[in-house]
């Protein structure tokens, strides 16, 4: 009895240690299969969507960001009073509490979403609940800090957080990022483990965009397109602007606008890009384009002459006819076609140069094919295909029987402005990777050479004629700086049907400033104003003000002008008038260097003119001159002592008073 005893307990002695050796060895020795196996059990693999990548403005204030948000689920199972807890959610969440209860009253259920994209401050009172059964798992949710500003541009999300519309469109994968899977630990029936009522996520981000647009400047283009669109009446209006120099986008918009984070409940009309996706007739600025490509094949200088028929010539079965009655010009330059905007002496101009020219030229400025610009939904507008009948070729040469653009038409002129190359316009300065930090920059992109720099300078010279004495673009004038640019007033194509809508018209400007050393390109158009439809009287004083707007922001100083150093076409009464016996000789056109000198700074022994200037503007103005400045008053200079153009005293003082 005694050996049995013995033997049994020598056996579990020997089974122990067995146990105890094997216990050792699966703790302490590496095992492929069974770290694999626990892992398996306890650990889960989770893709996470990656926070959405920032876009900002040029000077890098957020124009669309993703913030956090909680979504909130319940475990009906552990959750002990789920009347309670329905009745104490549907007073934070708004909801009623028949629709809390129904989503938690399944008591076998596991898991069931009670509300979406929570805010901070109500997730924060759920969770001081300590309420056992209710979790919340980190999100985040896109928003847009300045509501309607670059709404159409910026464009909007879908409910599964993919881009739909604008930048967010265009630039959804380089936005959203790379999916990244982490690791969760779980628990025995397979749940992952929270912390403190929020389950472990650590969201990737997509990459920053940085754009070209100023935000400053685009909320003063849409608070004035919204402005002509009340005052005149209009359908909406549309306007943008380039650098001069690159093609860059400093600003584009359209009015009527909409709060882009509540575009699920706007209109499409309103959501719609029109800058790169509607095309319209865009009447007489095309004129601009038609003589630059006859400059270009030397068909044409600003002096050559020609007679524009008293303001009626028959083609074909029609009869063309100036834009006003009253116009009845006779001899006039290419310069004085183009500032008084004769259709009759553009049409003569298409006619010289034939239809095959006319058209290469403008499929060379850009018209009728995608500029390439980084914004989805580019149109392409219509230049005709040949052969050209000779009532269409004259119909084109004032623009209509051509569709363009907005974007189109600003970067023809900025060809002209830059010394006569077309550039692929962008709006997407850089790119910015999350993870590495790396910075991408957009480089200006060379489409191809349009105009030599003499012929640019020509161009520029007679755009300036356009906006000074006796042209049609005054009102786009800018005091202290010169103006180029070029009117427009085309009939709106019925879209349900053949012809035009009857008393519809589409008013626009384009041009640049300051002529003799373009900075910004801007064109404005208003579409359908009920009050008046001239582009002369509803978007040059829009482009006047914008103008005005963006040369003193950028600091650029007014300059003094001599009246009698600008371009001076015919008056319209005196064009209208019978033909005189003798005829004054016209002035001709600036060459590039004389646009340079019309501008320069004097600097002279005389009283410079600090009109109109802020204080900084003054000191730049005068950096580098002998003179003193003393400053009463705030504001801008309203009054200079001695006058501006006489003799500096001897002291070299000059007194501004500032109001």
């Amino acid at each position: 009895m005694k050996s049995r005893i013995v033997v049994i307990f020598v056996g579990i002695l020997v089974l122990w240690s067995m146990l105890i050796l094997r216990a050792g060895y699966l703790q302490f020795l590496p095992n492929d299969r069974l770290n694999s196996l626990q892992n398996r059990q306890f650990q889960t693999k989770v893709t996470l969507q990656a926070r959405r990548g920032a876009i900002v403005d040029s000077n890098g204030r957020d124009m669309a960001m993703s913030t956090t948000a909680y979504s909130l689920y319940a475990d009906p199972k552990i959750l002990e009073n789920r009347k309670l807890a329905a009745k104490k959610l549907s007073k934070v969440l708004n909801q009623s509490y028949e629709s809390v209860y129904a989503k938690i009253k399944d008591g076998s259920r596991r898991f069931v979403w009670i509300q979406r994209m929570l805010e901070q401050d109500k997730a924060d009172e759920i969770k001081s609940w300590e309420m056992r059964g209710l979790s919340f798992v980190e999100e985040w949710r896109r928003v847009y800090p300045n509501e309607t500003l670059m709404a159409q541009t910026l464009g909007f999300l879908g409910s599964e957080g993919q881009g739909l519309e604008g930048l967010e469109l265009g630039y959804n994968q380089v936005l959203a990022g790379n999916q990244k899977k982490v690791s969760v630990k779980r628990d025995a029936r397979g749940r992952p483990l929270i912390n403190d009522g929020l389950m472990f996520i650590e969201n990737p981000e997509g990459n920053e965009l940085r754009l070209t647009v100023d935000s400053d400047l685009q909320y003063r283009l849409e608070s004035e397109l919204a402005n002509a669109v009340s005052t005149f009446e209009a359908d909406h209006a549309v306007g943008v602007i380039l650098d001069a120099k690159t093609s860059a986008v400093l600003a584009l918009a359209s009015a009527p606008t909409f709060d882009v984070n509540k575009a699920a409940k706007t209109q499409a009309e309103y959501r719609r890009n029109k800058i790169v996706t509607d095309a319209f007739e865009p009447g007489s600025t095309m004129k601009t384009f038609v003589i630059a490509a006859a400059l270009r094949d030397s068909l044409v200088q600003p002096n050559t002459k020609f007679y524009c028929e008293k303001g009626s010539f028959k083609v074909g079965d029609r009869i063309i006819k100036e834009a006003e009655t009253k116009e009845k010009f006779e001899d006039l330059t290419v310069a004085e076609i183009l500032a008084v905007s004769s259709n009759v002496g553009t049409t003569k101009i298409a006619f010289k140069m034939g239809a095959d020219r006319l058209r290469q030229g403008l499929l060379d400025f850009g018209f009728g094919q995608r500029l390439g610009v980084d914004l989805p939904g580019e149109a392409r507008g219509m230049v005709q295909a040949l052969p050209w009948r000779q009532h269409l070729l004259s119909n084109i040469s004032f623009g209509h029987g051509i569709s363009a653009t907005p974007l189109q038409v600003a970067n023809a002129f900025a060809a002209i402005a830059n010394g006569g190359v077309l550039n692929t316009p962008y709006i997407v300065q850089s790119q910015r990777d999350a993870e590495t930090g790396i910075l991408t920059e957009t480089t200006v992109k060379p489409i191809r050479r349009v105009l030599t720099t003499e012929q640019a300078a020509q161009m520029r010279a007679m755009l300036v004629g356009v906006t000074t004495k006796g042209g049609t673009g005054g009102n786009a004038r800018v005091d202290g700086f010169m103006v180029a640019g070029k009117t427009g007033t085309a009939q709106k194509v019925n879209p349900n049907g053949r012809g035009y809508l009857k008393g519809a018209y589409i008013s626009s400007f384009g041009g640049f400033i300051p002529a003799n050393d373009p900075k910004f390109v801007i064109f404005i158009a208003v579409d359908s104003p009920k009050k008046s439809y001239y582009g002369a009287t509803v978007a040059a004083p829009l482009f006047s003000r914008m103008a005005s707007y963006a040369v003193r922001k950028e600091g650029i100083a007014p300059l003094p002008m001599a009246e009698e150093s600008t371009v001076h076409p015919k008056l319209r009464k005196i064009a209208a008038e019978p033909k005189p016996a003798v005829k004054a000789p016209v002035k001709e056109v600036l060459t590039a260097a004389e646009l340079d000198k019309v501008t320069a700074v004097t600097t002279g022994e005389t009283v410079p003119n600090l009109m109109n200037l802020t204080t900084r503007e003054v000191l730049r103005r005068i950096n580098g001159q002998d003179i003193k400045v003393k400053f009463i008053g705030q504001g801008t200079v309203s009054e200079v002592s001695p006058n501006v153009g006489s003799a500096l005293p001897e002291n070299k003082e000059v007194t501004v008073i500032l109001k």
